[in-house]
């Protein structure tokens, strides 16, 4: 009971700490907003700054992060996915911390044959160990047209959102107590596009098909509504902007979207994953019903 109350103490201060820290980062510019870290000339910032199309061929893959460092924040990303026949591909956006030991929450977007769903990866990793896989299937085509992808990322939990409605929560204080949401874990946000035919569709089963390269990915309107730290630190709009995502959590409502999804899309949850588990499932898989 004790412990119980210290993790909650903890919590209430790094809240607390948030709410007097906070700054924004809108929506801009990615020449503003990000490095290109590979692939050198597939990666492309277009129209003014506005949209960033990744490419992927026999060759490379590209990927680009942000400027800034972040603790806490709601992170969205408009994506359009590789359309046609995308097998071996993986597409990503995700946030990460450095070094062996890091902390991660990923969203990773694995392609598929032409005509095949594309299948949703999600995880957290903890001290760079991961191990919390959640898939789904899409209910809509991600090719066709933009949607947006939403991590938010605050004291008491983490969750993905695509088109502002939540498909996944991780409570935070669980007895897991991941590392991810300690004050001293600064993280980037990345994205990628890149080869995994290894692994990707079908467990590596179906392989790229090179013919159809450049395979191609497009990016626009990265917000990130968080408290910026580390030596790019500087506000760049008001600490009175929006900050509800510091608390945002379930109504009724969205949890029975999350139970929709789970019951109609979802194609693995490692919660339910005995075999991979034999001496018994995750702690924090027998203390929330929305992991």
């Amino acid at each position: 009971m004790g412990n119980s109350a210290n993790l909650n103490s903890q919590a209430s201060k790094i809240a607390l700490t948030i709410s007097y820290l906070i700054v924004v980062a809108s929506a801009g510019s990615f020449y503003d907003d990000v490095d290109i870290t590979f692939g050198g000339e597939r990666a492309k910032i277009l129209n003014g700054g506005q949209d960033l199309s990744l490419s992927l061929d026999q060759y490379s893959g590209s990927g680009f992060q942000s400027k800034h460092e972040y603790l806490f924040g709601r992170f969205d990303m408009q994506l359009k996915l590789v359309p046609g026949n995308s097998a071996g591909t993986v597409t990503t956006f995700y946030l990460s911390s450095q070094g062996a030991g890091h902390d991660e929450i990923d969203f990773e977007f694995l392609g598929n044959s032409t005509g095949n769903p594309y299948t949703i990866h999600t995880n957290v990793y903890s001290q760079g160990k991961g191990d919390k896989e959640q898939q789904f299937h899409l209910w809509f085509d991600p090719t066709a047209a933009f949607h947006t992808y939403t991590i938010v990322w605050n004291a008491q939990r983490i969750m993905f959102l695509i088109d502002n409605i939540a498909r996944r929560v991780n409570h935070i204080f669980d007895t897991t107590r991941w590392t991810i949401l300690q004050s001293t874990t600064h993280d980037r946000e990345y994205a990628s596009l890149w080869n995994a035919d290894d692994w990707a569709t079908q467990g590596g089963r179906v392989k790229a098909d090179w013919t159809k390269a450049p395979f191609i990915a497009s990016y626009r309107k990265f917000n990130a509504n968080a408290k910026i730290v580390g030596p790019n630190s500087k506000p760049t709009s008001s600490a009175s902007d929006n900050q509800a995502w510091s608390a945002q959590g379930l109504d009724a409502a969205g949890q029975n979207r999350i139970r929709w999804v789970q019951n109609k899309h979802m194609i693995y949850n490692y919660c339910n994953d005995r075999k991979r588990f034999p001496n018994g499932l995750p702690t924090e898989c027998k203390s929330s019903r929305f992991l």
